[in-house]
């Protein structure tokens, strides 16, 4: 090979390089943009709030008064409208997502089921909220309930969790699915026993982020009625009778955690400001709570398949 031929490619192979570590370096600053930014968020509310942080905040009701007041009706609503939405998206997006992976025919129909659940998932929240009161609210006679609430925001990551799940099934090994059949198992065997637990660990983590987001979703809630002031709980989802199971509670109003922040950060007393810093600190971790699980839950299932 000539010797300018072999410049040619060292000096080539040097620009390529070149261009490798100027992404590298962008990628890093970009990266380090979000992680500061939340951080200085982070690091003002937690400075902010502090000296409200504990035991109190949670265990105390809305007060007029800001060193009364509390969280507790607000985590309460939040933790129990999760509960709805989980029970609500996560089957019917799974679900869903195995049907499209695994039974649907590839025809114009499904092409455009697939765009539609794709564009879903940039659709602003508050048409959501607005969808939510015209169907749960008034059409089905829900009112304003925790009920409503939890299918509001179900609605909302439907979308996420079908698409999350879809590319979880989709990269199941086509060897797999090809081995079951070998062996004579059916098409729901198949799904049932080797391509869903092999994708679990991805479907949770859309999931989990799915929800994630929700806990934080202000629109669509205020959009359907949820309350600003709310002194009390809904009723306990335990009974003293058989079967020791109560539903009242899904039809009791409520309230959540950004919707009592937004109460007291329109008051102008300075002492609401740092109770809105406090939930605001409390809801951020709730989040990277959720976050942090849906990695781990990844890192875990990995292991399992790599192993």
């Amino acid at each position: 090979m000539p010797e300018q031929s072999i410049e040619h490619i060292r000096s080539m192979i040097a620009r390529h390089k070149l261009w490798d570590h100027i992404f590298a370096i962008v990628g890093i600053l970009s990266l380090m943009v979000g992680i500061l930014t939340l951080l200085a968020l982070f690091t003002e509310l937690a400075i902010e709030g502090a000296p409200r942080i504990g035991w109190k905040l949670f265990t105390s009701f809305p007060s007029r008064h800001p060193e009364e007041a509390g969280i507790l009706s607000a985590w309460v609503g939040t933790t129990l409208i999760m509960l709805v939405t989980a029970a609500s998206a996560v089957p019917l997006g799974v679900a869903s997502a195995v049907y499209l992976e695994e039974y649907a025919r590839k025809n114009w129909l499904t092409a455009i089921i697939e765009i539609n659940v794709t564009n879903l998932a940039g659709v602003p929240s508050i048409v959501y909220g607005l969808l939510a009161l015209g169907l749960f609210v008034y059409k089905l006679d829900f009112g304003q309930s925790i009920l409503s609430a939890g299918l509001t925001l179900a609605l909302l990551i439907l979308p996420i969790v079908i698409v999350s799940a879809r590319e979880a099934i989709r990269a199941v090994p086509g060897s797999i699915r090809e081995a079951a059949y070998a062996l004579g198992a059916t098409k729901w065997q198949t799904v049932r026993d080797h391509v869903l637990p092999y994708s679990l660990g991805g479907i949770l983590t859309g999931t989990i982020m799915g929800l994630s987001r929700a806990i934080g979703e202000t629109a669509p809630i205020i959009t359907i009625g949820a309350l600003t002031f709310i002194a009390f709980l809904p009723q306990s989802p335990f009974s003293a009778d058989f079967p020791f199971v109560s539903f009242k509670w899904l039809m009791d109003p409520f309230t959540v955690m950004p919707i009592q922040m937004f109460n007291w950060t329109s008051r102008p007393e300075a002492a609401f400001q740092h109770n809105a810093a406090a939930a605001g600190v409390i809801l951020l971790v709730m989040t990277l709570i959720m976050n942090g699980i849906a990695i781990y839950i990844r890192y875990r299932f990995r292991k399992r398949i790599k192993w």
